[in-house]
């Protein structure tokens, strides 16, 4: 097929009134009259800063493989060869940061992720391979997916088994282009910038027209060139003078409205608020506080919680249960292992609550001091494997005995 017949084809099977990479990355039509597209829209600086937020904050995210036990326990099994994939490196290219950020930036922007799933003797995966957001997805004949995309100049086509999809929100084969439905937002956003920047070239001067006396004789293409010059071209850019002198009558009658009249400063706050509103984050996490707002603080705290809760927590799950059903085995599944990311990390740089939540977790039993300290990166110490209850810590099998007693107890068999 000519590569001019492959951008021709559409996709199959995308959200109404949503074309996938087509309006993602080609742009469409908005009120404003913008270009918007995918590239577009990361020009925007609130857009920017909120995918990569989301990007970065799932791609660092500790990442592991569990396999869950009949009576509900979880186990960390590390030593599956799909776990160095995911949390090292999953291909020759890239480290396992930089693959996570590619995929989430096509979820937030077209609302896909692809990987190539390459493998290796007897079927096992080796690496996941990098794939274009724009990626289209369509099915063949008899209804199967299939994904066509172009890598280094030539055209790829693979089936559904060859390909790691993460979908987006959504309900079909492919998941919802937020770029594709923000695209009023985004262009509004566009054309104010565009309107704040073409006033500042101008020097903040207004578009409008220099208007001759009733009484004066229609003007002949020589005198509208020097009117133009000396009235127009004089005072157009950011370093024309700061006044000028208007003779025989000549008056300047302005045709836009003021910055102040249009509210700029207010339309591009609300801007940022609009567009934080299409990614499910709280402005502040951008650097937008609301008018009042601290940027610090408790109550920034529990803003941050809940944007783990309501809106993190979506493409942790979604990305999560992509893994489990296109990477993992049949064998692997029915065994009880799944991966999961570790959300702790995200306490790493809050070294005083990261303290008190694993000091809390020693106390009650819920984690042995030598688990606590892997974490942590340091060495396990003699006696360590071993639960411990918050009373003077003696070991949970010794909790509620006498003092004596216990003391008999921890006390070797060949020694008393």
């Amino acid at each position: 097929m000519a590569w001019w017949n492959f951008w021709r084809e559409r996709p199959v099977g995308v959200q109404p009134a949503d074309d996938g990479f087509w309006q993602a990355f080609y742009g469409q039509e908005n009120f404003a009259g913008e270009h918007i597209d995918a590239h577009g829209a990361m020009q925007l600086s609130a857009w920017w800063s909120g995918v990569r937020l989301i990007s970065e904050t799932v791609a660092t995210l500790p990442i592991g493989i569990y396999e869950r036990a009949a009576n509900g326990d979880k186990r960390a099994v590390s030593s599956h060869p799909l776990y160095g994939i995911l949390h090292d490196s999953p291909n020759a290219d890239q480290t396992a940061v930089e693959f996570w950020e590619g995929r989430m930036l096509g979820l937030c922007g077209s609302g896909n992720g692809y990987a190539e799933k390459v493998e290796g003797a007897g079927g096992r995966l080796i690496s996941l391979e990098r794939m274009p957001a724009d990626t289209i997805v369509s099915r063949t004949e008899a209804g199967a997916l299939r994904y066509k995309f172009i890598d280094r100049g030539k055209e790829e086509t693979l089936p559904e088994e060859k390909v790691f999809h993460i979908r987006g929100f959504g309900d079909g084969d492919v998941g919802m282009s937020p770029v594709s439905y923000a695209r009023n937002t985004l262009g509004l956003a566009k054309a104010t910038d565009r309107h704040a920047g073409q006033t500042f070239a101008k020097g903040g001067r207004a578009k409008g027209f220099f208007v001759m006396p009733p009484t004066a004789k229609p003007l002949t293409p020589d005198q509208k060139t020097d009117a133009k010059k000396n009235l127009v071209d004089a005072n157009a850019g950011p370093n024309a003078p700061w006044a000028g002198i208007l003779e025989g009558g000549v008056n300047f009658q302005n045709v836009t409205m003021s910055s102040r009249d249009a509210e700029l400063i207010l339309s591009r706050r609300f801007n940022v608020e609009d567009i934080c509103r299409w990614l499910r984050i709280p402005p502040i996490l951008i650097g937008h506080s609301a008018e009042g707002q601290t940027m610090w603080g408790t109550g920034v705290e529990q803003i941050i919680l809940s944007w783990l809760m309501t809106g993190l927590r979506t493409y942790l799950v979604r990305v999560e249960q992509a893994m489990k059903k296109r990477l993992l085995s049949p064998a692997d599944r029915a065994r009880g292992l799944f991966v999961e990311f570790a959300v702790e990390g995200m306490l790493r740089a809050d070294s005083a609550a990261r303290a008190e939540l694993m000091s809390k977790m020693v106390q009650n039993a819920a984690l042995m001091p030598n688990e606590w300290r892997r974490k942590e990166n340091l060495p396990a110490v003699e006696g360590g494997d071993q639960l411990f209850i918050n009373s003077t810590l003696v070991p949970i099998t010794q909790a509620g005995q006498p003092r004596a007693t216990a003391a008999a107890a921890a006390v070797p068999e060949d020694t008393q």
